[in-house]
């Protein structure tokens, strides 16, 4: 799988929801499928930023060669590696992917006080559960993209100290990986028990007028880093 390829799929479940809620001849389903396609478009912008920037700083689009440029300890993840763009890339891309994903707080889609149940309010049994499905999937995937691009993948988490690095690289890198995506699903719950739900129009405003110039900067402050070697 590379970049290119992500970016493209992940813009197809908009049309789903879309058609999802179109098709439920409901005006609470039509409304929040079209709160949910502006959303997912909107952030969509600002995740396939970040991964551009991946491919500006390691110069390939290949996920696998994204995890295998991460070698080495904890310090060599991409999050530690440039001092200052890794966290902030990683707090953009948590963020937007949360928002990608309709996870709470950002589930204006389906915000019971206004629209019942969102787009697939009209929607029971089998046809429910896809939905419902869809949405864990979507968590998943997301958390493990986000292990992959920031948190080494599959690799083990060695700290230098060759007694305890010798046993964490025993451990198969799947373990690792499942390991590092669970804490990132956590992370992303954990949002949602946590913080209140802003309106739709809060929501845009602040990947319009926040996220996307914070990541226009941090594309050509890694086109810096790499035009002067800073990247090790």
């Amino acid at each position: 799988l590379g970049i290119p390829y992500l970016i493209a799929v992940s813009g197809l479940g908009i049309l789903g929801i879309l058609i999802g809620g179109w098709g439920s001849d409901n005006k609470y389903s039509l409304l929040g499928s079209l709160r949910s396609g502006s959303q997912m478009i909107s952030y969509e912008v600002s995740l396939a930023m970040i991964m551009l920037f991946f491919v500006l700083i390691t110069g390939t689009a290949s996920l696998q060669e994204i995890v295998l440029t991460q070698q080495g300890t904890i310090l060599d993840w991409w999050i530690f590696k440039i001092p200052g763009l890794g966290i902030v890339a990683f707090l953009l891309y948590l963020v937007s992917s949360t928002a990608e994903i309709n996870r709470g707080p950002f589930d204006i889609a389906e915000a019971e006080q206004e629209l019942t149940a969102g787009f697939h309010t009209e929607y029971s049994g089998m046809s429910f559960a896809m939905f419902y499905l869809a949405e864990y999937v979507n968590l998943v995937s997301a958390a493990g993209l986000v292990t992959t691009f920031f948190l080494g993948g599959f690799l083990p988490p060695l700290i230098g100290v060759e007694a305890v690095d010798s046993v964490l690289i025993q451990v198969p890198g799947l373990l690792w990986f499942a390991i590092k995506t669970f804490i990132i699903i956590v992370t992303i719950m954990f949002f949602k028990w946590t913080f209140p739900r802003p309106r739709v129009d809060q929501l845009l405003s602040l990947e319009w007028k926040f996220l996307l110039p914070i990541n226009i900067v941090l594309l050509v402050l890694g086109g810096i880093f790499v035009a002067n070697g800073w990247i090790l």
